[in-house]
């Protein structure tokens, strides 16, 4: 049947491809297919499958090709409570008001046809559309809360604002409020038409955990390991570190050696080293071996490039490896044997790199160094003040090493604004969680030098991992991170000339010209702002087998080679290093084992890694909500970060953002100026960049949402 199938496929499009765009019935385009053996099943099939790939589509007039019709084929991206948008195959976006949407559900395919644009509906200048028919549905699983409507109960899906769904079914207990995994049961014309059917709870949709939960899950997010997996991370345990392997390696336990991370840090996998010869530094990074482990085609292996990343989120991590490995034999612990991947560097006195080699060996940190301990033993010795007696302590012994290390750092950040790197600030939020999973407060993450010193360091040994494969012309994965669009410049520039900031003249941009916008605003009460502004007119860093560079960073080679128990990867070039500089295999052979390995770890390291961020970002969110429900009515002092056609978002100092919806405004209207202000008769009223106080109006846990009001009216 499957080969009597093709043939009619090929049959219908060339009988509508003659027909001139008119439409054929189904009796009559069956009928033209002739052959010696008519096969209606075989007919049905391939008519359905046409329908499936956007080929052809049958409406009142019959069935005609999708060209002819002006249909185009597209996903559903995402909806909203009264409109969607849709992707097409060519990556345009295109705008569906809701009564067009004929109850497509995000991740459908549909067939659409753009309508002539109706200004009042279409956002930003997109392009205007109606879904004519889901050609194949790509939902099904969702969460939401249970809510009722009358006697009847609904769910109100995450993914659709306040849309409700009547439950036809209910698998398991549930209350009002709850966070629920449902899935549609069946399909109507409108999404109020949907029937859904509840199988699982999550829990009180008022908590943070619940929802996190809720978004790990709905995200594919795998929290368990599957029992080989975990057999295999038991095994490597176990395993340790082979005698012989002690012997093999370069031995580097009686170098000063350690770590520096965060206080909580249990997955350990740099550590660095720091000397001064007469003709420059000595730098060294010594990376956790992981491939040793994780040996390739291995279900550790695979499981660990399905992940792609590990995932952090408030006070919880969604490891990429069992912790055997991550926190266990992996992990550079303190006063313990572990073999590492050393990157030693050369460079001269001005901090440029001279040489470097990559061994493996075997290394015993001196003590598990924390960021804010180290920043306060360098200002305390800074400033000339005694250091506290733990911290004395606790260092005894790598004084010299610490202000080596910082005295280092300083070189190569100044290197590196002398590239022209722009150095964006963003905000990053410290949640603190009590014992029973509830975020008690929010507070701005500071970074200081330590933080900085091991930056610095990183990208000193991610940019010598890429030279080296570049320069031997084996397969590998890069950190890019490509040129901006002119389009997204062009925005840029206009809206930053208009809040009177100005700009360099360029034809071509390049990063010192950001930079230079960032620094003039460095002081200004914009600069978080403009930061921001910044960093979305720049293309999104990702992972790719060609070296593109990263216009970011100003660096023709990078990599990521520091970070092999949380990001594949990393381990995946420690897996080609390996064979380049310890097995040494030659390119040619590197090239016929791993080109095709490169592409595939580059492509679904990218995919995983923009999951983690949404999901880890949802996730804070909704923690952030939590803390903010504990303050309904209180008054805050904040900073407008962006302003829509909707309202304006402020952004409290401890980094939670809220929205001031519009209609909650008094004393309009007012109208958006396009850009960064609501003005009323002309004049700004709410302006980026304003400081402003505001209520704390509500907040959706659920949602991960925060509604502010304006405290005071204000007179215009």
């Amino acid at each position: 049947m499957a080969e009597q199938k093709d043939i009619y496929k090929n049959r219908i499009k060339s009988i509508l491809t003659q027909g001139g765009g008119k439409g054929v019935p189904y009796k009559k385009l069956y009928a033209s297919c002739k052959g010696r053996r008519q096969n209606a099943a075989a007919f049905s099939a391939a008519v359905a499958e046409l329908k499936r790939e956007g080929v052809i589509t049958e409406d009142k007039s019959g069935i005609r090709l999708c060209a002819d019709a002006g249909l185009f084929r597209a996903k559903v991206s995402r909806l909203n409570k009264t409109f969607g948008f849709l992707e097409r195959e060519d990556g345009a976006e295109v705008f569906v008001p809701g009564k067009f949407l004929k109850g497509a559900m995000p991740g459908d395919t549909v067939m659409a046809r753009l309508l002539p644009p109706r200004v009042e509906q279409t956002e930003g200048g997109l392009l205007d559309g109606e879904v004519v028919s889901v050609v194949e549905e790509g939902f099904t699983e969702f969460s939401g809360t249970v809510e009722k409507d009358g006697k009847t109960v609904c769910i109100r899906p995450d993914t659709l604002s306040k849309e409700l769904m009547i439950v036809s079914a209910i698998d398991v207990p549930v209350r009002v409020g709850d966070k629920v995994l449902a899935e549609i049961s069946r399909r109507g014309d409108r999404h109020s038409e949907h029937r859904v059917r509840i199988k699982d709870v999550f829990g009180d949709s008022g908590k943070a955990k619940t929802s996190a939960d809720a978004l790990l899950y709905t995200n594919g997010i795998e929290v368990d390991f599957p029992s080989q997996v975990l057999d295999e991370a038991r095994a490597a345990e176990h395993k340790g570190i082979p005698p012989e392997e002690l012997y093999r390696r370069l031995d580097l336990r009686d170098e000063v050696i350690f770590t520096i991370d965060g206080a909580d840090t249990k997955d350990i996998d740099d550590a660095v080293s720091v000397s001064r010869d007469g003709g420059g530094w000595n730098l060294g990074v010594h990376i956790a071996d992981v491939s040793f482990y994780v040996k390739a085609g291995s279900e550790l292996d695979n499981d660990a490039m399905l992940r792609g990343t590990s995932i952090y989120y408030a006070n919880k991590v969604v490891p990429m490896l069992p912790k055997e490995l991550s926190n266990g034999i992996c992990s550079l612990n303190p006063h313990e044997d572990r073999l590492a991947f050393s990157c030693l560097m050369k460079l001269d006195l001005e901090g440029q790199l001279v040489s470097y080699k990559f061994s493996k060996s075997v290394i015993r940190s001196r003590v598990k160094g924390v960021y804010s301990e180290i920043n306060t033993l360098l200002d305390c010795l800074k400033n000339g003040e005694a250091v506290p007696f733990e911290l004395a302590e606790k260092y005894g012994g790598l004084t010299k090493s610490i202000l080596l290390m910082d005295t280092l750092a300083a070189i190569l950040t100044a290197n590196k604004l002398r590239r022209g790197a722009p150095q964006i600030e963003t905000s990053e939020s410290k949640l603190i969680i009590d014992e029973n999973d509830v975020c008690v407060d929010v507070q701005r993450r500071e970074r200081g030098r330590s933080e900085l010193i091991i930056e610095e360091f990183m990208l000193m040994a991610n940019t010598a991992a890429a030279r080296l494969a570049k320069e031997s012309g084996v397969p590998f994965v890069y950190r890019v991170h490509e040129d901006p669009s002119p389009e997204k410049i062009g925005e840029l520039v206009e809206t930053v000339s208009v809040m009177g900031i100005a700009v360099p003249h360029f034809t071509s941009v390049k990063p010192k010209h950001l930079a230079e916008i960032l620094e003039k605003t460095k002081e200004s009460p914009l600069a978080p702002v403009v930061n921001s502004m910044v960093l979305r007119s720049m293309a999104k860093a990702k992972y790719s087998d060609e070296p593109l560079g990263h216009f970011g960073l100003v660096l023709d080679d990078y990599a990521h080679f520091t970070s092999p128990i949380r990001r594949y990867p990393d381990l995946a070039i420690h897996r080609i290093l390996t064979d380049l500089c310890y097995n040494k295999k030659t390119p040619d052979e590197l090239r016929k084992r791993y080109a095709a390995f490169a592409n595939e770890a580059a492509k679904q390291s990218s995919e995983r890694e923009l999951t983690a961020m949404r999901v880890e970002r949802a996730c804070d969110d909704c923690y952030a909500a939590e803390y903010m429900s504990a303050h309904i009515g209180e008054r805050f002092e904040g900073m407008i970060s962006s302003v829509q056609d909707f309202g304006f978002f402020v952004e409290l100092p401890n980094t939670v953002e809220g929205l001031v919806r519009l209609d909650t405004l008094k004393n309009g209207p007012y109208d958006y100026d396009g850009r960064f202000a609501l003005t009323k008769e002309g004049k700004p009223v709410y302006r980026v960049g304003d400081r402003i106080s505001v209520i704390c109006a509500a907040a959706d846990v659920s949602a991960g949402q925060v509604d502010f009001a304006v405290e005071d009216d204000i007179s215009v």
